[in-house]
């Protein structure tokens, strides 16, 4: 059996809340991937829940842009181009997913519209505590690289420290997507023999062009930072056929 398909009693917790989780990770780890969804009636005996449980949690999967439910059509997958990637839980069940390159570069691509644009914006408009949490996170790559600190949190740190420090709200939307990214790409690097990831220096030029207020340094070299690990994730994907 699916391990995402358990049952609210096997979990705990709130019990639409918990059909959701469950019934979410399993669509996007592609457990019905050509097979049909169940309806709502084997949905409420699947989950001992009742029909107004399962119909909230229905309405939840919609608002993710994972399912669809229509009149005599009953309840369908989306395609996952319909579903909402901003959305927390959506990119969390993605990082149980098999891994699939072709994804890593879609985020990446995402990362290059978005991030260099912050670090622009940051070293324009950036305050002392920005600029602060900014050098703060480099200072933690460089004792993840001395084995002093953990390499994920800090690159993550980072990063959304560059993304706080923009100012710009829209932009801060896009903190969750772009912690996801991280660590999928960490993950995937770590496994590919013979690659230099990003450095804490390739970082602190970044931080650098930010606190001295350098808006046009900042946004090359961030875009030079993530356009190196788009051409790493390019470079690993299979010819095509």
């Amino acid at each position: 059996m699916n391990p995402y398909l358990r049952t609210p009693q096997a979990i705990g917790g709130n019990a639409t809340r918990t059909i959701v989780q469950v019934l979410g990770a399993a669509i996007v780890t592609g457990h019905y991937d050509g097979r049909a969804f169940p309806t709502e009636k084997e949905l409420a005996e699947q989950f001992s829940a009742a029909r107004t449980i399962v119909r909230e949690a229905v309405k939840m999967l919609s608002a993710k842009g994972l399912i669809t439910s229509r009149p005599r059509q009953g309840i369908r997958v989306a395609p996952d181009d319909a579903w909402n990637l901003f959305d927390p839980d959506v990119l969390g069940w993605l990082m149980e997913r098999r891994f699939s390159p072709h994804l890593l570069v879609e985020f990446t691509e995402m990362r290059l519209a978005v991030e260099p644009a912050a670090a622009a914006l940051a070293a324009a408009q950036a305050t002392e505590a920005h600029k602060a949490a900014i050098s703060e996170a480099v200072a933690r790559m460089y004792a993840a690289e001395r084995g002093a600190d953990d390499d994920l949190a800090a690159d993550i740190a980072f990063h959304l420290a560059v993304i706080e420090a923009s100012g710009n709200r829209f932009l801060r939307q896009t903190r969750v997507m772009i912690a996801t990214a991280l660590t999928i790409s960490i993950r995937y690097t770590n496994q590919v023999k013979g690659v230099k990831r990003a450095s804490a220096a390739d970082h602190e030029a970044v931080a650098q062009a930010i606190v001295s207020g350098q808006p046009d340094v900042a946004r090359r070299v961030m875009f030079s930072l993530l356009e190196g690990a788009l051409d790493l994730v390019k470079s690993q994907l299979p010819a095509p056929s």
